[in-house]
């Protein structure tokens, strides 16, 4: 391959989120190389496309991708708006009238105390037991959301907790665009007219509207659900995930934050009449959005249910409407191209995992070329194929571990109010995974053990499966409940509260931290 000057050209085509943060990673990782010369990057993005910036929420990985990069909290929250998230709120999808809502926690080394606890009796609740498995009782990070406080202890308080955030996505993505250029990442604002192939048909160079050629070595597709590059110029095929998951379709509406009231600290997910409508604290206002399928509802109606929820039907406060590509593509790696972010696939918004996603796909991806040892990462040895093959397979199964954790929020209910919900609990597309699981919980057998097994690989840790499965209150239905004995009541759950209670003490008002 031939470079000029012998540096490694990669060419990001696409800002944004998912296209800064690749640029970050790859100049923190690679930061010796950029600065002898051997790898240069560059970011293209388009003047005239704007970013969909729906994506306000995070898991817990997206701290660590700050550390990497070397950003403090202290430097990027504030300038997006940024506040803590302890975890989700789901707020009237079991549709069983004694489980009307249950919260999904990010766990910490904290609930090592109280967990256990929590799985045991769900273990013997399913077995028809008495025993309380209520989610919400048995972790610390479901009392600190409920008291709207921050996740970070005061400095008496020795562990760690695990949270999230929330933050505006598009100053997200301009902020992380001006960290990237200081580490010597190339911006180009440009349009891009024209993909130029190679004699191999690996991706040559890309044709500016100015007439400018922009050559590379590899090239990291981040223009979003277009696919610019792998769907579209090298025809990755593109799986759809429909028959699993109906939502195609959102509409959003940002409220301001009310002066004088107090700060959530948690996401709070609402399911609707066909679908599920989110509340995402920021520091200026609230996001809110619906997802729904727009082959059971209409935009103009998911609007206007939207705006009853939010007493808004008076207003003119403006809604934007955007469809989703709900799905996964082939192969996320081809040739001399990688999709990063909607370029690769997206699965609906209902756990946050966009940007886990692209941090995965990243970070799996830096991993993989160095091992091909870059020049070598587009020719057809045997080492360079297997490791783009075993790159596709660990992403191809992330997206469908994922996929299937999302699929069971829906499969699960027992909502039946609207046509919608009747077809997404019958729906028969579900995966022999997903099948075991649900099977593994209600014949009461160990379902960490399960989880496991490696025909039953599971993209979410088993709290999270005990968590949606009890918060539901998905237990097998007995008339006769045992008779309960030292074994069942193993767990001394004043003490829980007790410790819980404590723990919380230690924790200061979300609103009033973030000042700080």
């Amino acid at each position: 391959m031939n470079k000029k000057n012998n540096c490694h050209n990669i060419i990001i085509l696409g800002g944004g989120t998912a296209g800064w943060m690749t640029a970050n990673l790859m100049a923190a990782h690679w930061q010796a190389q950029m600065a002898a010369n051997q790898v240069s990057i560059t970011l293209i993005e388009s003047p005239t496309i704007g970013v969909i910036g729906v994506g306000e929420g995070s898991t817990p990985q997206l701290k660590t991708f700050f550390d990497k990069i070397g950003v403090q909290e202290q430097d990027w929250m504030p300038a997006c708006n940024a506040t803590y998230k302890n975890g989700i709120l789901f707020k009237n999808w079991s549709g069983r009238n004694e489980f009307p809502s249950y919260f999904h926690p990010f766990t910490s080394i904290i609930d090592a105390h109280t967990a256990p606890a929590f799985v045991h009796n769900t273990q013997y609740k399913r077995q028809g037991y008495d025993v309380d498995s209520t989610v919400d009782r048995f972790f610390l990070a479901a009392t600190l959301a409920k008291q709207q406080k921050a996740p970070i202890g005061n400095e008496n308080f020795p562990f760690d907790i695990s949270y999230g955030y929330h933050f505006d996505a598009v100053l997200l993505g301009k902020y992380l665009g001006k960290v990237a250029v200081k580490k010597g990442v190339k911006h180009i604002k440009a349009t891009v007219t024209k993909v130029s192939l190679a004699e191999y048909g690996n991706i040559e160079q890309l044709i500016l509207a100015s007439d400018q050629q922009i050559s590379g070595d590899l090239f990291i597709d981040c223009t979003g659900f277009a696919s610019i590059l792998l769907q579209k110029t090298l025809k990755v095929p593109f799986i759809s995930f429909k028959d699993n998951l109906f939502n195609d379709s959102a509409v959003t509406i940002a409220t301001p934050h009310v002066k004088g009231e107090k700060l959530n600290s948690q996401t709070i997910s609402t399911a609707m009449k066909y679908g599920w409508a989110w509340d995402i604290p920021l520091i200026n206002r609230t996001g809110n959005g619906y997802v729904y399928s727009s082959n059971f509802c209409s935009p103009e109606q998911a609007e206007a249910e939207l705006r009853e929820k939010l007493g808004l039907t008076n207003t003119n406060i403006e809604a934007n409407h955007l469809k989703m590509k709900v799905g996964r593509v082939e192969k996320h790696w081809h040739k001399n191209c990688v999709a990063i972010g909607l370029s690769q696939g997206f699965i609906e918004p209902l756990e946050a995992t966009a940007l886990h996603f692209v941090q995965e796909t990243i970070e799996g991806f830096i991993d993989a070329y160095s091992t091909a040892n870059f020049t070598n990462a587009f020719t057809s040895d045997k080492k360079s194929e297997s490791c783009q093959n075993q790159f596709n397979q660990k992403m191809n199964a992330r997206f469908d571990g994922i996929r299937d954790y999302i699929v069971a929020h829906y499969r699960l209910s027992n909502r039946d109010d609207t046509e919608y919900w009747r077809k997404n609990s019958e729906n028969p597309n579900i995966s022999n995974n997903l099948k075991k699981i649900v099977q593994c919980w209600l014949k009461g057998e160990d379902l960490n053990k399960a989880l496991i097994q490696p025909d039953m690989v599971s993209f979410y840790p088993p709290v999270s499966w005990h968590a949606i499965l009890a918060g539901y209150g998905v237990f097998p239905e007995t008339n006769n409940k045992l008779a309960m004995n030292a074994q069942a009541q193993k767990y001394d759950l004043v003490h829980i509260d007790q410790f819980i209670k404590r723990s919380a003490l230690n924790f200061t008002d979300h609103k009033l931290f973030l000042k700080k």
